[in-house]
């Protein structure tokens, strides 16, 4: 890699959140329209909303600045999709300004239940059954996963995918200390549409690949990624029983799954990501910023359970995962913000 590309990989990413951020607006501007949304706020609000969008912005660069940073220096490589083919963004534009007054609708309700109508096809925990976010379906249909990469860029202004590359330099690291990629076996939880898979076999196509994920269109979706995902195996099951031996895996990953589950489910997971790891093995967890890390960002997260159904969200804000991690036999190796995601690393010790 070279300084030259790593600008380009951050003027690109930046006409990427541009391009998702003017999705956002509009979806908030269509809420206040609709009466979902009020846009009077008192004086002392617009204060504090003024700065808390001061402290996005500059976590937002800084992102982009550590994103570049690292592609230039060879620490990954810059993704293939950051720029998606016209004809697929005006076919996720379609979908989701389609849904988008259903997904309001239900938001205006309260009605966060509407996906357990579609329960009844598999054995899901009850916590599963929810529209998270409000989305249509909650994660129990195609439709739902075909828009979910889409939802979600726009949520996070189009910084997602860059927040989840933040988790590839610790598995650099490690593999460096390793040797030879294909002896590695790394198992990525709640894989959903098998981004993050597909973004570590762009990087590392010799490692051997899972993905686990308790939603079948999910995984189905992962599994049309083509090329990019070829050789991944895919696992349909509940990560609170991980159906692989113990000591099997040398990574494991989580990205954004912690958020979403209450806090004895949380504990029960991290049992099983200890169990599954082999001694010497890492543990790498990349979920949301949490309350104190960041204090300009607290406002943001603090509103967030407001305006998305995200029911275990504000005890997740306060749980100590370090702790966690701890009590479950892993060395807490790295902990640290990026921009509105939260990156953990921990070593099974040998």
């Amino acid at each position: 890699m070279s300084v030259a590309e790593g600008f380009a990989h951050a003027v690109s990413q930046t006409a990427r959140m541009a391009w998702f951020t003017g999705h956002y607006l509009a979806t908030r501007r269509l809420d206040e329209l609709s009466g979902a949304r009020s846009s009077k706020l008192s004086p002392e609000a617009r204060r504090r909303l003024r700065k808390t969008r001061r402290a996005l912005a500059a976590g937002a660069l800084d992102l982009v600045r550590r994103d570049a940073k690292d592609i230039a220096a060879g620490v990954y490589r810059a993704p293939r999709d950051l720029v998606p083919n016209p004809l697929e963004a005006v076919r996720d534009l379609l979908r989701y300004y389609r849904d988008l007054p259903r997904a309001r609708a239900r938001r205006i309700a309260g009605d966060a239940m509407q996906a357990r109508d579609l329960a009844s096809e598999g054995d899901f925990p009850e916590y599963f059954t929810q529209n998270f976010h409000y989305q249509t379906d909650g994660y129990l249909s195609r439709r739902s996963a075909e828009l979910y990469d889409f939802q979600v860029e726009v949520l996070f202004t189009g910084t997602a995918d860059a927040m989840r590359r933040r988790a590839l330099p610790p598995i650099r690291g490690f593999l460096k200390d390793r040797g030879d990629p294909g002896a590695i076996a790394l198992l990525d939880i709640a894989c959903g549409t098998g981004g993050f898979l597909a973004e570590l076999k762009h990087n590392w196509p010799a490692l051997d690949l899972a993905g686990l994920d308790i939603s079948p269109p999910y995984l189905e979706r992962a599994s049309r990624r083509g090329a990019a995902v070829a050789g991944i195996d895919f696992i349909q099951g509940n990560a609170e029983a991980i159906p692989l031996p113990d000591g099997s895996r040398d990574i494991v990953t989580c990205v954004y799954l912690f958020h979403e589950l209450p806090r004895a489910v949380r504990e029960t997971v991290v049992r099983e990501m200890a169990r599954v790891l082999r001694p010497g093995g890492r543990v790498i967890l990349l979920d949301s910023l949490q309350t104190g890390d960041t204090p300009a960002l607290d406002p943001a997260l603090l509103g967030f359970p407001d305006t998305f159904h995200e029911p275990y969200y504000r005890d997740y804000l306060e749980h100590d995962l370090g702790a966690l991690l701890a009590d479950n036999g892993l060395r807490v190796v790295t902990s640290k913000p990026a921009y509105l995601s939260k990156l953990f690393v921990a070593d099974k010790p040998v």
